[in-house]
């Protein structure tokens, strides 16, 4: 399995990590599958992302993209920070293995369930809700690599 340099920049390097004690919302998932378990913390200021922080216990990619979609959302609106799709967070790591785009979607949905304790914590509606992957429970954070591994090549 192959990492671009920016997965292994942000594995080795990673921005933004530890806990915001003062956090205005907090997202925590987890994969029973792989183990992996993330925690991001926001600050908001004018409905933006104005700190942020995380916590992850998995794998190299796991940690890789929490740390570009710390920094990818840093200073976005809240309705562009949880629009961050699992391609745009592979993509700006250059790419990750079929195997591993599942940290990816651990990643959105830890900062999707941030910024939806965030909304309600103030009295607000969520705006994630029903966008998020780990709340379905027929969700598989592996599927993608089932079909990978189903595919039967054409003769």
């Amino acid at each position: 399995m192959l990492y671009s340099d920016k997965v292994m920049d942000h594995f080795n390097n990673p921005r933004n990590v530890g806990v915001l004690d003062d956090a205005d919302g907090i997202g925590e998932v987890g994969n029973p599958v792989c183990g992996d378990v993330m925690r991001i913390s926001i600050k908001v200021a004018d409905d933006k992302i104005d700190d942020i922080r995380f916590q992850t216990l998995g794998c190299g990619a796991a940690i890789a993209t929490s740390s570009i979609v710390t920094e990818m959302a840093r200073g976005m609106s809240l309705e562009e920070a949880v629009s961050i799709t699992k391609k745009q967070v592979a993509d700006e790591l250059g790419g990750l293995p079929p195997a591993k785009m599942h940290c990816s979607v651990l990643a959105t949905d830890g900062l999707k369930k941030a910024v939806d304790d965030y909304l309600v914590s103030h009295g607000r509606d969520p705006i994630a809700a029903g966008t998020i992957a780990h709340d379905d429970p027929d969700f598989d954070p592996h599927a993608e690599e089932h079909d990978d591994a189903c595919d039967i090549p054409e003769e």
